[in-house]
């Protein structure tokens, strides 16, 4: 039975990324009926009417929301439009260059008990170096993890399929039912971590995931936002430390969240403070006075 597939994707001020990955979908992808769902997540600018404008396809859905509701929410907002059997969960600065969405549909239809699967996903530039080819599980009060075969050349090495501790939310494919077993992607993150946080309430219920080498998107992970300014440093701070009190207990959560708040972040701000950066190493005690108002919430 042939599968429809909802690619979801969020925008925000990023037109030309956003029609580059719609002409690379329309360019590729022939083996499945597909639809794409954009959320212009508040551009400055109208980007929702201006991609209706350029792709009248019924196969483009071009939404916008009325203020920038984040990665996740963004995401759950596109959901509600979206009438596929598997949901293709990427971000509008990647592009498709060749159709593997058989070897991923393939994936959850041959594993009942998968609910996400994750293609490899390689730099845009240069576009023979991994950037993700599955995740390793935390570790520790740390929570520390990273991305296999990060930085390597793509010749093979990585392309073993399987399960993995964690999917990449620059693209991820979710089973319809699996999501529908599980709450919405966490909305208080904002940026960073919601994905990892999402994976966590799959794997409670019992769900897999799995990566797929046979199916390969490329990331243009510098066009998104610059690591080491205000942004940056206040999201991944006080997001890691929601996922520690969501995710973690006992011991161990309460070890991560000191190590989070008095290791972590002042290593940040002294690293700030000593390049001139004050509005970096206040964004970083904002993230940690923010945290202690809302996790009673979380």
């Amino acid at each position: 039975m042939e599968r429809k597939v909802s690619f979801i994707t969020v925008d925000y001020n990023g037109l030309e990324q956003t029609i580059d990955l719609i002409r690379s979908l329309f360019r590729t992808v022939r083996s499945v009926d597909w639809e794409i769902i954009v959320v212009d997540n508040a551009s400055a600018n109208d980007e929702a009417e201006a991609l209706r404008e350029l792709f009248p396809s019924p196969k483009v859905k071009a939404l916008r929301s009325p203020a920038n509701l984040g990665f996740a929410g963004g995401n759950n907002f596109g959901l509600e439009h979206a009438s596929g059997d598997y949901l293709f969960f990427i971000n509008n600065d990647t592009e498709i260059m060749e159709d593997g969405l058989p070897a991923l549909c393939a994936a959850l239809d041959s594993n009942p008990a998968a609910g996400i699967v994750c293609p490899k996903i390689c730099f845009f530039d240069p576009k023979d170096t991994i950037q993700y080819a599955g995740y390793t599980d935390m570790e520790g009060f740390r929570m520390k993890n990273g991305m296999i075969g990060y930085g390597c050349k793509d010749d093979g090495s990585f392309d073993k399929a399987g399960e993995t501790a964690f999917p990449h939310g620059a693209a991820m494919m979710v089973r319809r039912a699996a999501l529908e077993d599980v709450d919405p992607m966490p909305e208080m993150y904002f940026l960073y971590y919601e994905e990892l946080d999402w994976a966590m309430s799959f794997r409670r219920k019992g769900w897999k995931i799995l990566f797929e080498p046979a199916c390969v998107v490329y990331h243009k992970d510098s066009m998104t936002t610059v690591r080491g300014g205000v942004t940056f440093n206040y999201y991944m701070i006080r997001s890691r430390l929601i996922y520690a009190w969501r995710n973690l207990s006992g011991m161990q959560r309460r070890m991560s969240i000191i190590h989070t708040r008095w290791a972590a972040s002042t290593k940040r701000i002294l690293a700030a403070l000593l390049h001139g950066r004050f509005d970096v190493a206040w964004a970083i005690v904002r993230a940690n006075v923010d945290f202690l108002k809302m996790r009673k919430d979380l």
